[in-house]
């Protein structure tokens, strides 16, 4: 196996940057699009990271991910928007979307956005960040337009995506609530990384191709494919539907029910809620009763083995803190995916070894 690379964050997001230009994306996306995933990496979410590099540029020479495109606007009833991403990158449209949603629920209190037929949409949490960074609650439900990797409860085979779900409070006086995660178990991006690094996966997380149990990370990754299970059994089942048929069927963007699993291309739609604390008229007891609340629960005595009680949105500013000191930690396998994603692009091994500074 191909021995890890530590890189810092500006010189890695400049190697990516120039494998995404080399797409044809202009300079601003580029950027956008590097910078995006490199913070994916910087707060310890490498299967959002500079890994998804690889099946981008899949996309994009398929066709499933088209360049410098911008959310279209479907429909606008002020403090409700439609809008269509035209299969841009996630990362522009994802910031673009909500800056739009921002200034709707700053102008009305609220604002709900259907956002249909973007690309990746990455960690759904920057979008959350983004809206807490102006007082704003955040609310998302997002389903994937992709091959299909989890299974229902109680079902033998995959039917649908890892349908995220992410909730971004602001906590007047100190960090944000950011809680982003996958309705399936896992993140299939973290099966990706444990599968590059010859690791297990944890008990009662993958089906093989047969429906069975197994720690086999290439069940998620390679053929014969076999399925993600819902986190709490029946509960991320019922949320992962609730995802699917908020994010896809409401928003117009559509939703999973295909056998054809050929195309790259990933394909998001998220409905989002903002709202204002200040326009509802409670930012004052808000305020109060969040640091109140926030405080109680950490004040619980740690159990064995942990050292303290956290909150939603800690262990990524943790890990955001080290890994910026520190460096990011590529394993081989990722980094030999990237550099051919590059190569075929036209951009020379070399020349990415020498921009990421590993």
């Amino acid at each position: 196996m191909a021995a890890p690379h530590l890189f810092k964050p500006a010189p890695l997001a400049r190697a990516i940057e120039a494998i995404v230009a080399a797409g044809g994306s202009e300079p601003r996306e580029a950027q956008i699009v590097a910078e995006n995933l490199v913070t994916a990496n910087v707060t310890g979410h490498d299967s959002h990271g500079v890994g998804m590099i690889p099946r981008y540029m899949e996309s994009l020479q398929e066709g499933g991910l088209q360049p410098n495109r911008h959310p279209q606007v479907k429909f606008d009833g002020g403090a409700l928007v439609a809008l269509d991403g035209q299969a841009g990158y996630g990362q522009v449209i994802g910031m673009e979307a909500t800056a739009i949603a921002i200034e709707r629920a700053q102008a009305h209190g609220v604002c709900v956005m259907a956002l249909a037929n973007s690309h990746h949409l990455c960690r759904i949490g920057q979008w959350a960040e983004q809206a807490v960074a102006e007082g704003l609650v955040s609310i998302s439900f997002v389903n994937v337009i992709s091959r299909s990797i989890v299974a229902p409860f109680a079902g033998s085979d995959a039917r649908f995506g890892t349908n995220p779900c992410t909730i971004g409070i602001p906590l007047p006086g100190q960090p944000p609530f950011i809680l982003d995660m996958a309705t399936s178990g896992v993140a299939q991006g973290k099966v990706r990384v444990a599968h590059n690094k010859g690791q297990k996966l944890a008990p009662g997380l993958l089906l093989d191709d047969k429906g069975n149990p197994t720690l086999d990370a290439r069940f998620g990754v390679i053929e014969p494919f076999g399925a993600l299970t819902t986190f709490g059994l029946h509960k991320g089942y019922g949320l992962a539907v609730v995802c699917e048929l908020l994010g896809g069927a409401l928003t117009g963007g559509g939703t999973w029910h295909t056998e054809d699993r050929s195309k790259k291309r990933v394909l998001n739609g998220m409905l989002s809620i903002l709202i204002d604390p200040k326009k509802l008229g409670t930012a004052a007891p808000f305020a109060r009763e969040a640091r109140e609340f926030i405080a109680w629960v950490k004040k619980s005595p740690p159990a064995p083995g942990h050292d303290r009680v956290r909150i939603a949105g800690d262990p990524e500013r943790e890990t955001r803190a080290q890994r910026e000191r520190e460096g990011i930690a590529v394993d081989g396998t990722t980094w030999q995916e990237i550099l051919a994603a590059g190569a075929k692009l036209g951009v020379d091994a070399g020349s990415l070894d020498r921009l990421a500074g590993g």
